[in-house]
């Protein structure tokens, strides 16, 4: 049965490891110039005096390549579920071959625990192998400051999980739908419903958020250069998901927690700065049009400092990365269990070819009494 399932496999296996030599060859020649560059430039940037010019010519090289090996490590586990999961069992409940295997010496438990066992682990194998490479190629990017959670899904060992949770999903789709064309399409709308709903509800919260209040130095007028909300207090590393803006008493103010130019309004003027309905009248400016804007984003500043407005962040530490890793990845693993653990349940439950029916009484032939 092994062999038998190696022997349906072998095409998409072979494509998986071409990919994957291709992206090898790709990444051995780039990677060492790119560690090279890090290493003449970025690391050294501190004797010269002159890290940020170092840095962003550092991040400009092979920008393209970095994106598209991103784009790779995060579809590849919906390709995996789509074309390795879907049709594993679909195409048989489809044709009806199962029912050869079924009436062969192979019980189900074992027909499904060696394509659920061999498929899978090939499909964990390969998110794996890929993410590596992504992984140890992007090294020197990672190391230049950028936000981890940015590339969370691109790096390390969640990619194996969505491998995992991808295929366990398609073949599940497949059982339910017994139509592969079908079942392709509902298995890439649950695995990107799945992944969607973690990123954006779960993920923040898997382990419990911290907040911080900083002064609000990011309210200007006519400015475009906006400093980061919690620079000098955060680590540019750390994962902010959510910035507030509040007053002295800690109520949240604003059009969504935000003012300025998206949220409300601010007025200058010969009367005082006025702070959606908050005034200071001891601040004002000349009557002279136009505005001078070096004056007037002084004069607002010194307002909110007056006023006590702040920054409400709630963040995520740069430590809590590999505790985020492991997590997400349990969670998802978790999944695919549940899900290979259904499909078990199906095969042990279905009955392969005619059902029986009982004959009967008056079918059945006489019993011969025995003569005393």
């Amino acid at each position: 049965m092994i062999r038998f399932t190696w022997l349906q496999f072998r095409t998409q296996a072979v494509v998986a490891i071409g990919g994957l030599a291709v992206v090898a060859v790709a990444l051995a020649i780039t990677g060492p110039h790119l560690a090279h560059l890090y290493d003449t430039s970025v690391a050294t940037c501190r004797a010269h005096g002159d890290c940020s010019t170092a840095v962003a010519a550092f991040l400009r090289n092979d920008h393209d390549l970095r994106g598209w090996l991103g784009v790779l490590v995060v579809v590849v586990p919906g390709i995996i579920g789509i074309f390795w999961g879907t049709p594993l069992v679909a195409r048989e409940l489809e044709t009806g071959t199962y029912r050869l295997a079924w009436t062969q010496s192979v019980t189900r438990t074992r027909w499904m625990a060696i394509k659920l066992g061999v498929v899978g682990l090939a499909s964990m194998l390969v998110a794996g192998l890929l993410s590596l490479m992504v992984t140890w190629w992007s090294s020197p990017l990672d190391r230049v400051g950028m936000n981890p959670f940015g590339t969370f899904d691109q790096r390390d060992i969640v990619p194996v999980s969505y491998a995992a949770f991808a295929f366990a999903v398609g073949v599940t789709v497949g059982l339910l739908i017994r139509r592969t064309l079908p079942a392709m399409a509902v298995t890439l709308a649950v695995f990107t419903g799945v992944r969607l709903v973690i990123i954006k509800w779960v993920r923040p919260h898997l382990m419990t958020p911290r907040h911080i209040a900083v002064p609000d130095n990011t309210i200007t007028a006519g400015n475009n250069q906006n400093p980061v909300p919690g620079a000098g207090v955060l680590n540019t590393r750390d994962w902010v998901f959510s910035n507030q803006t509040i007053n002295a008493t800690g109520h949240v103010i604003g059009q969504d927690g935000a003012i300025g130019n998206s949220g409300m309004s601010i007025g200058i003027g010969p009367h005082g700065v006025n702070i959606q309905g908050l005034t200071c009248p001891n601040i004002r400016l000349a009557k002279t049009r136009p505005l001078n804007p070096a004056t007037a984003n002084a004069s607002i500043q010194r307002c909110v400092t007056q006023l006590r407005i702040r920054e409400l962040l709630t963040y995520q530490p740069a430590s809590r990365y590999w505790a985020f890793q492991w997590y997400e990845t349990a969670i998802f693993l978790g999944f695919a269990v549940i899900l290979g653990g259904f499909c078990f349940w199906w095969s042990r439950r279905r009955r392969s070819g005619r059902p029986h029916v009982r004959r009967p009484y008056s079918d059945r032939a006489p019993v011969l009494e025995r003569s005393t």
